[in-house]
């Protein structure tokens, strides 16, 4: 007797693929570990397939009562190399009634997240050489686009509610979105400069919304360490932001909707440009921003199930400038130091294997978007990414960051202040302007916010070194000393001091006269 074995195959349903995974993504290359997951039946067998450019593969799970009561399952994969296309086949068998779902053109590289408010958010279209970049952005078929879209969530959601751009191959139309839309300015070109160096596909998931503090895009555990109350000023230049008004503000409601939703996702790093609606109360800032970092890198590493490198690659833009040169606010500079957790640099023990652009010398006074939304975004994902390249893929022979003082001193006889670089900095000076002293004898008189701060101008210069001038009845009491402590301290790339090999310039400095390393008090 033959027995009959019918097999019952089902158009797909209950059976899907998480929400930001589809054609043209990119997974995570090895050595990490990507992760596939979705939904079905609870109890139901899935079976996943994978063939394409170099190796198959095939992955057994059970579908397990996951988020919400609804059924989940996931599959991590073997470490793969850069390259593609593959293809991915999943068959959810629950008592013999079959479904199936496909995955087409995935390619497998680095995959970076970027995130943060308006100036990330800000879009390609929107960014000077527009029409050139949106032309030549079908020349980079590796380079894959996804956007999330705006949500926000009173609790942590586990999935995408809502999803702007799917993942897209970059061309004009995927680059070229529509203002404040897709595809992000900042994230297009750091992924693009990337890719050229690399020469291997890049993913790039862009998750930002105006207009929005760190707050919002914080877990609560970072805002109890932190002794966050969920009330604070606004931004003392929301008058400049356009677009930034109405970003929600409310404690994590951006995390649980825009950033837990990816944490299953296995990721090379993160970038982030935002701080400007935190320029109202700023004090926190150097807690929580920090803070924010390490929960996403210990949440991500959890999500993806260890796959996401616990100290992943942080790269920040620091703030650029907003009004006009004559503002007197000290928001935008305090946003600065504690963007830096008051250190002024990055990497330091406070952020480690973060790396960041300084945009200070990056003003945009014709901006039509407001000059709080610079156009120049080329320059500042160059920056970023000659720092990645050293931070994120250790490359040892990066100069990444713009002139560091090693010493600062008076000089008895000449009543100067003599501020020494490393000897084989070799800077260049472009303005005698930035630099500040307080000379107060109160040293409370001597916080960022004070009025008791006067000019000392660069009389001379070397290869290493700059000379600026006190005058006579301070040079006894000078105690601290400050650098670029304005809203909008310099003209376009004519900040005072730089570096002659990479042109990048020395950023802010808020510290002790003597001991430049010290962090205040002094």
């Amino acid at each position: 007797m033959i027995k009959t074995i019918v097999l019952f195959y089902v158009a797909q349903g209950t059976f899907n693929w998480a929400s930001y995974y589809g054609n043209h993504m990119v997974l995570q290359q090895g050595p990490h570990r990507a992760v596939l997951w979705g939904y079905g039946e609870v109890g139901a067998t899935v079976n996943v397939s994978a063939w394409g450019a170099e190796t198959d593969g095939f992955y057994s799970t059970t579908v397990y009562e996951g988020y919400d009561g609804r059924g989940v399952w996931k599959v991590t994969l073997q470490p793969t190399a850069a390259g593609g296309p593959y293809q991915f086949q999943g068959v959810h068998d629950n008592q013999g009634m079959l479904q199936w779902i496909l995955l087409k053109d995935v390619m497998f590289g680095d995959v970076w997240v970027c995130s943060g408010q308006s100036n990330m958010e800000f879009t390609v279209r929107q960014a000077f050489n527009a029409s050139y970049a949106i032309a030549e952005a079908a020349d980079f078929p590796d380079i894959r686009l996804f956007t999330a879209d705006l949500v926000q969530s009173d609790k942590p959601l586990y999935d995408l509610d809502k999803i702007l751009q799917p993942w897209s191959v970059a061309s004009s139309d995927s680059v070229g979105g529509a203002d404040w839309k897709y595809f992000s300015a900042v994230c297009w070109f750091y992924g693009r400069d990337l890719y050229n160096h690399l020469g291997y596909p890049i993913g790039l998931v862009a998750t930002s919304w105006g207009g929005t503090p760190v707050e919002a895009w914080s877990s609560p555990t970072v805002l109890e360490k932190c002794n966050i109350t969920n009330s604070h000023e606004e931004s003392e230049d929301l008058q400049y932001a356009g677009p930034e008004v109405g970003g929600p503000s409310g404690h994590s409601v951006l995390w649980n909707a825009m950033v837990h939703p990816l944490l299953n996702m296995t990721i090379t790093g993160a970038i982030w440009y935002q701080g400007e609606a935190n320029t109202g109360h700023p004090d926190t800032y150097s807690c929580s921003f920090p803070g924010m970092i390490d929960s996403w890198r210990k949440e991500w590493y959890m999500g993806s199930g260890g796959q996401t490198d616990p100290y992943f690659p942080f790269g920040f833009v620091q703030l650029s400038t907003t009004g006009k040169p004559s503002d007197t606010g000290m928001g935008f500079p305090a946003i600065r130091w504690h963007q830096t957790a008051d250190y002024g640099y990055v990497p330091n023990p406070a952020m480690p294997n973060v790396f960041m652009a300084v945009a200070v010398d990056l003003p945009d006074a014709k901006s039509p978007f407001g000059s709080i939304h610079p156009r120049d975004k080329q320059d500042v994902a160059s920056r970023l990414v000659l720092a990645a390249r050293a931070v994120a893929y250790g490359e040892t022979d990066v100069m990444f960051h713009g002139p560091r003082p090693v010493s600062v001193s008076v000089d008895a006889s000449t009543k100067n202040i003599d501020w020494i670089y490393p000897k084989d900095m070799n800077i260049t000076v472009k303005s005698k302007d930035g630099f500040e002293v307080c000379c107060s004898k109160d040293l409370s008189q001597c916080d960022m916010t004070s009025k008791e701060w006067s000019p000392v101008p660069i009389v001379s210069s070397t290869s290493y070194s700059i000379t600026l001038q006190l005058s006579q009845d301070c040079w006894e009491d000078v105690t601290y000393i400050r650098y670029l402590w304005k809203q909008w301290p310099c003209d376009f790339q004519e900040c005072a001091v730089y570096s002659a090999e990479n042109d990048l310039p020395e950023p802010p400095f808020f510290g002790c006269m003597l001991e430049p390393d010290k962090k205040p008090p002094c």
